[in-house]
């Protein structure tokens, strides 16, 4: 049977479980070996070797070759947001005061979704800087440069007219599959996680996509923005 719809034969490709787990692990925007997918996924080597073969056919990933080793990694942008944005729809709205294990309490606050920064403190980010005019929202699922904002990035040493230049998007709101709110997606979106952890304000975790935030950038956070965390 040929679908009538592209969208039926990528549903089908995300929908089973092992290929949901190899795309989500893959969300940071790393390259990882079929071996470790494997065990991510949770299936023996052969049946991930498969899921792979199918995904990349499917122009969900792509496979880059390092001497006698292949690598697999998200094919683009726009895989990795589908993704994110299947989460947001997907995932059942918590109770208040519903106990996590640490591993998810540290993913729901601060995470890497692709080259951007996800959880509850990219979107009261997001928030904060709307608030105090560094950005605010515009056409659909977008963002641009508030009054206030030049100066605000300049600060921190994002330099915003390179990425004006650049041909990707400028700004875009990105929603939040733990939250269910927009975070800052784009190329202002990849700067400040990029500029967040050269100034050491956040750090990555081994083997997971959830990031640390440290001692530093809890205090800075606290400082411009206004947000209470705990390193």
């Amino acid at each position: 049977m040929i679908p009538t719809y592209p969208i039926a034969s990528i549903a089908e490709l995300i929908g089973e479980p092992a290929r949901a787990q190899i795309l989500v692990a893959l969300l940071d925007g790393s390259a990882l070996p079929a071996g470790e997918l494997a065990r991510i996924a949770g299936v023996s080597a052969q049946s991930a070797s498969a899921h792979l073969s199918q995904l990349v056919n499917g122009g969900l990933l792509k496979v880059e070759s390092e001497g006698r080793h292949r690598y697999y990694r998200i094919a683009g942008r726009e895989v990795a947001h589908a993704v994110e944005a299947l989460g947001a729809i997907s995932t059942v709205q918590r109770p208040c005061g519903l106990l996590r294990d640490r591993q998810k309490n540290t993913l729901y606050l601060a995470r890497s979704c692709y080259d951007h920064l996800a959880g509850r403190i990219a979107v009261e980010m997001a928030e904060a800087l709307e608030s105090l005019k560094v950005i605010s929202p515009c056409g659909e699922r977008e963002y641009r440069m508030g009054s206030r904002g030049n100066k605000w990035f300049a600060k921190i040493g994002v330099e915003i007219d390179g990425l004006r230049r650049s041909r990707r998007s400028f700004a875009k709101e990105c929603l939040d599959w733990t939250e269910r709110k927009p975070h800052i997606a784009g190329a202002l979106g990849a700067a400040i996680f990029s500029r967040f952890v050269a100034l050491g304000w956040i750090a990555r975790r081994s083997n997971t996509r959830a990031v640390r935030i440290t001692q530093l950038g809890s205090r800075e956070f606290h400082t411009r923005l206004g947000i209470s965390v705990t390193p």
